[in-house]
């Protein structure tokens, strides 16, 4: 690990000495690349930077107690001992989690798939929820979100609704989503009283460049047709909205947000890639089933992953056997500690299954 270390310190400082050449920022597409690697390698770095301070500091404290006879001098060499040498196991463990195979997706913004499930118009309702829910959340974190496609109940449910995230490590925070999302209440559409479980479906997909996909679109077809929705200028009015079938695969997208039928053509276009990107990460997931065990259940739409039980007031993460009782606040997008969380699982299990193959 030390030997990779030193490697990566003595790349960053060639990074650093690139990036200060007088040219650099005439060529765009080298300086961005320089730019990014540098972000990459820079919390590395500071982190081994510290972690060798801190060696050096615990040689120095031994070296004093070993000469000094001073006995205040002495407990300030103790003390500064036992301090660097529990920060030493701090970066270690840091270390390692930072040198862990990076996930090439991370930084890329993400698709969102919402669906109702079980329990009809009670499920359409939740799912317009979580859908603000995700909304809220990248607002706050400064990502820009924006709805590709929406299918309405009537009252206010979402029957299905697809939207983008984009914004630096938008995958990196939403991929653990991917899921059954179930939830526990009385439903508005309900008189009775009794409390009801429903379902929706989450599907987080990386949005995929062009050169992720093989895309031939000879292979689709393209219909446009009047869009419906609540009116406005050019909506109801103009042949704009687009529905595109993937013929190899049956795939169809429709798309009818914007009023221009260009705009709606590259926005089904955007969907089907990452579908179709999705897919083949998937195929790559299950022929590397005993990795994909040492995850947190990231991309399967099957698995339940978290109940929202609106009587007790808490969110149950299942995956981490996580609970909440701050469900108002998730729902206002408050799912930094859940994500930290999963991210954190995966992290440890990741390690254990590194140290396994050791």
């Amino acid at each position: 690990m030390f030997d990779r270390l030193e490697d990566l310190l003595i790349r960053y400082e060639e990074v650093m000495g690139e990036l200060q050449e007088p040219d650099v920022a005439n060529n765009p597409e080298r300086f961005r690349r320089l730019m990014k690697e540098q972000s990459d390698l820079s919390p590395i770095v500071e982190a081994y930077k510290e972690y060798r301070q801190c060696k050096q500091n615990i040689e120095d404290s031994l070296l004093m107690l070993e000469e000094e006879s001073d006995e205040e001098m002495r407990e300030l060499a103790k003390e500064e001992l036992n301090d660097s040498k529990a920060r030493v196991e701090e970066l270690e463990q840091k270390l390692k989690i930072l040198l862990l195979p990076k996930d090439p997706n991370d930084d890329k913004n993400v698709i969102v798939e919402i669906r109702a499930g079980a329990g009809g118009d009670e499920a359409a309702l939740f799912a317009a929820e979580i859908y603000r829910m995700y909304i809220h959340y990248a607002e706050n974190h400064r990502f820009r979100p924006e709805m590709i496609s929406l299918n309405e109940n009537g009252i206010g449910g979402f029957k299905e609704c697809v939207f983008m995230i984009s914004g630096q490590g938008a995958y990196s925070r939403l991929k653990y989503e991917s899921g059954v999302h179930r939830v526990q209440r009385v439903p508005e559409t309900e008189s009775g009283g009794r409390i009801h479980t429903s379902t929706i479906t989450v599907a987080i997909m990386p949005e995929a460049e062009e050169v992720d996909v093989d895309l031939d679109l000879n292979d689709c077809k393209f219909d446009v047709f009047r869009a419906s929705g609540n009116g406005g200028q050019c909506v109801n009015t103009t042949d704009s909205a687009v529905r595109l079938t993937h013929i190899p695969t049956g795939i169809v997208i429709s798309c009818q947000d914007e009023k221009s039928q260009l705009k709606n053509k590259d926005k089904a276009l955007k969907v089907l890639r990452a579908r179709l990107y999705e897919m083949e990460l998937a195929k790559q997931h299950d022929a590397e089933a005993e990795a994909r065990k040492s995850q947190v259940g990231t991309g399967d739409r099957s698995e339940k992953i978290r109940t929202y039980n609106f009587p007790q007031g808490r969110v149950t993460d299942h995956r981490i056997k996580l609970t909440l009782h701050k469900l108002d606040s998730i729902l206002n997008g408050d799912l930094d500690e859940i994500i930290d969380s999963l991210i954190a699982a995966d992290q440890t299990a990741r390690l254990a299954k590194m140290n396994e193959d050791k």
